[in-house]
């Protein structure tokens, strides 16, 4: 059969002409009528539009109609079906596909979460800094108070060495007033009958309770010698009953106990020296509390041989007797006993071992 004008019709592998055989228009391949399905021929080769000479277009399925038809496939299976509008029509191979319009699934959370996460280690990493060297400042506090302290403590060891030396010094330097107010208390206007003198508090309380006090023998000897043993102390309108316990005549002394609580002096542990300051308290002409001072001028032996005396030259007088000579320490060094006749500063006392070796009180 001659070839239609235009070349013979290009058919497709495995698809036979149509009846009638082949196309007899220039392009395209087109029948006057309906083509019936061949054996073997591709499922997408079916009618897809009439144009108005009444002739029926094949195409690629799914292809749009046109005033041109497009040649058969190739005989095998169609190609997969590609993603398709929103109005369901397929797209063409390689075409680009629009983005979908629906609901997109929002990330946001997750990345703020992320940043959290971060933001909360980044702060506790920071806090761990700052916490070690909050610890490294501490220790290096404590090693400084440490230093401090120590030299505080040399520092006040130091101190307290200069106030115990101070102190000696203190005790060294003779201060009357403090003595006179250290001792007042302990001392008493003695009345024995017709006689006064003075009597002081000596050591320890007596044995089951009351004080004992030293005087002179010569004050309480009128009363001893009637066999009488009450003598009275008074301080400015107190009066106290004391007995005599026992007499020393040969050294003048007494020794006497009364009731009452009162605080003993202490007596001297070492022997007086020429020039050391004293204080003498006692009741002169019966004028209680008097205070006086001078220097020790010696140490002797009394002339009428009845052993060792203390001379000074603070001013005593009658009532003065019996009174205690006292140290700068507010130690009893003597008991203030008689004064020169027709002189001036020349007073003695009974040294205070003696007495206390006799009468075993001190």
């Amino acid at each position: 059969m001659p070839f239609p004008p235009g070349g013979p019709a290009q058919a497709q592998p495995g698809v036979p002409f149509p009846p009638g055989g082949p196309a007899q228009a220039a392009g395209p391949f087109h029948s006057a009528g309906p083509v019936p399905a061949q054996p073997g021929a591709p499922a997408s080769a079916v009618p897809a539009a009439a144009d108005p000479a009444g002739a029926t277009h094949y195409g690629p399925a799914g292809a749009p109609a046109s005033g041109a038809a497009a040649p058969y496939a190739p005989n095998g299976p169609l190609p997969p079906a590609g993603p398709t509008w929103a109005g369901g029509v397929g797209a063409y191979p390689g075409q680009p596909v629009p983005p979908p319009t629906g609901p997109r699934r929002r990330r946001w959370p997750s990345v703020v979460a992320a940043l959290v996460v971060l933001a909360l280690a980044g702060l506790a990493g920071f806090q761990a800094y700052q916490i070690d060297r909050l610890t490294g400042r501490l220790a290096g506090t404590e090693r400084q108070l440490a230093e401090a302290q120590g030299d505080d403590r040399a520092r006040l060891d130091g101190l307290e060495q200069r106030a115990e030396a101070l102190e000696k010094q203190a005790g060294a330097t003779f201060n009357p007033e403090a003595v006179a107010g250290a001792v007042l208390p302990s001392v008493f206007r003695v009345r024995a009958g017709q006689f006064t003198g003075t009597a002081f508090a000596i050591g320890e309380p007596a044995a089951g309770g009351g004080t004992n006090l030293f005087t002179n023998f010569h004050v309480v000897e009128a009363v001893w010698e009637a066999g009488d043993r009450e003598v009275f102390l008074e301080r400015t309108d107190q009066r106290f009953p004391a007995t005599i316990v026992k007499v020393d005549k040969t050294n003048d002394v007494a020794h006497l106990r009364t009731t009452g609580r009162f605080t003993g002096l202490t007596a001297a542990s070492e022997a007086v020296k020429s020039g050391q300051q004293i204080v003498v308290v006692g009741a002169p002409l019966g004028l209680e509390d008097s205070v006086t001072t001078g220097v020790v001028s010696a140490f002797r032996d009394a002339r009428d041989g009845s052993g060792p005396v203390i001379q000074f030259d603070a001013p005593i007088n009658p009532g003065n007797s019996g009174g205690p000579v006292v140290n700068g320490s507010k130690q009893v060094v003597g008991i203030a006993t008689a004064k020169a006749r027709d002189a001036e500063g020349i007073g003695l006392a009974v040294p205070i071992e003696i007495a206390c070796d006799g009468f075993k009180i001190c």
